[in-house]
């Protein structure tokens, strides 16, 4: 494993063709993820972790879907989601809305819902949110219903201050820009690069077709796409470009989604967490929701898209950008990365 490795790093045509296919993908969804960012921003204007904390309290469906829908454009990451969802559990939040928080939050976002646009489609790009949520939701009402316990007290209304409430405008619109372009590319640049490199990498190496002949088309790529992406960590938004490589050498749309949905709702520290602060019942009815409705969503998705060749899943858009604003967007996106990258060193050290 280590000489093939090292064999493709010191090939130069395959570094050129992987590098050809980096800055292709790069550029095609860097105008949707630069919006994504700027609407992640204005959302952070708007809507504070108070806010969240005031309206999810209790238990009952009316909490869980409020939670599940609050969750979908709000751009955390899996790992991010975590602290946020126990503040809400901490602060009078019941198990069911704090789990189906838990659940549709890291799945999507307004940033991956841009990028999922712009490289798979709107088919894709509206099935996904709308299965984060349905997913939070039956994962909240389950949860509910396997823990019966005394209603919690509710919270009191936050106190206003200029986080939450206002304050000076120029401050709220430098927080929310901060937000947008140092805060949430610093918390994504890593895994979104990683993520365009191993989609350039399994363009290149990965032959025609590979997924369809190896895998078939069934459920079984459904189950081989979970098992992967259940113990994993993968960003929301980083892994669209990931999923569109993997479309484009024969997987199906379905399998695909399952790796879409699973990856970023998953990790060893998120089930770790809730085994630990809501219970056992709680973390395996969590994985289980998301384990059969990713499975489920596939299965639709795949019929939505049956008779079409995986490949021409791909989205171009009818009304395709001009390429020197895809590149100017390219070259603007991989320096605010890079730049988070680098007030991320800043800021561990």
């Amino acid at each position: 494993m280590r000489e093939f490795i090292v064999s493709i790093l010191t090939d130069p045509a395959t570094l050129r063709s992987a590098a050809t296919s980096f800055w292709a993908t790069a550029a095609e969804m860097s105008p949707y993820l630069l919006f994504g960012f700027l609407v992640a921003g204005i959302l952070s204007m708007f809507v504070s972790q108070r806010l969240v904390e005031r309206h999810l309290g209790g238990r009952g469906i009316w909490p869980v879907l409020k939670a599940s829908l609050l969750g979908v454009p709000l751009p955390l990451c899996s790992c991010g989601v975590i602290p946020v969802s126990m503040s809400l559990h901490k602060h009078g939040a019941g198990k069911g809305s704090t789990i189906a928080f838990l659940i549709s939050t890291p799945q999507t976002g307004v940033d991956s819902i841009f990028v999922t646009l712009s490289l798979l489609g709107p088919v894709f790009a509206i099935f996904r949110p709308i299965m984060a949520f349905v997913t939070g939701i039956i994962g909240g009402t389950v949860v509910d219903l396997f823990n019966p316990a005394p209603k919690e007290e509710q919270p009191g209304p936050a106190k206003c201050t200029d986080e939450c409430c206002g304050g000076a405008e120029h401050k709220k619109i430098r927080n929310g820009l901060k937000f947008a372009f140092v805060t949430l590319p610093r918390d994504i640049g890593g895994a979104m690069l990683v993520g365009l490199v191993i989609a350039a990498f399994i363009s290149v190496l990965v032959p025609d077709d590979f997924f369809a002949e190896k895998l078939g088309t069934g459920i079984f790529a459904m189950l081989i796409m979970m098992a992967l992406g259940i113990p994993m960590y993968v960003c929301a938004t980083a892994s669209v470009p990931i999923a569109a490589a993997l479309i484009l050498k024969g997987l199906t749309p379905g399998a695909a989604l399952v790796f879409l949905m699973t990856g970023p709702a998953t990790n060893a520290a998120t089930f770790a967490t809730i085994w630990k602060i809501l219970g056992r019942v709680t973390a395996i009815t969590y994985l289980v929701t998301i384990a059969g409705c990713s499975l489920l969503g596939g299965i639709l998705l795949d019929y939505i898209f049956s008779g079409a060749i995986p490949g021409a899943v791909i989205h171009h858009h009818g009304w395709e950008l001009s390429p020197i604003v895809k590149n100017i967007s390219a070259v603007v996106l991989l320096a605010i990365l890079g730049l988070g990258l680098l007030t991320r060193k800043k800021h561990t050290k």
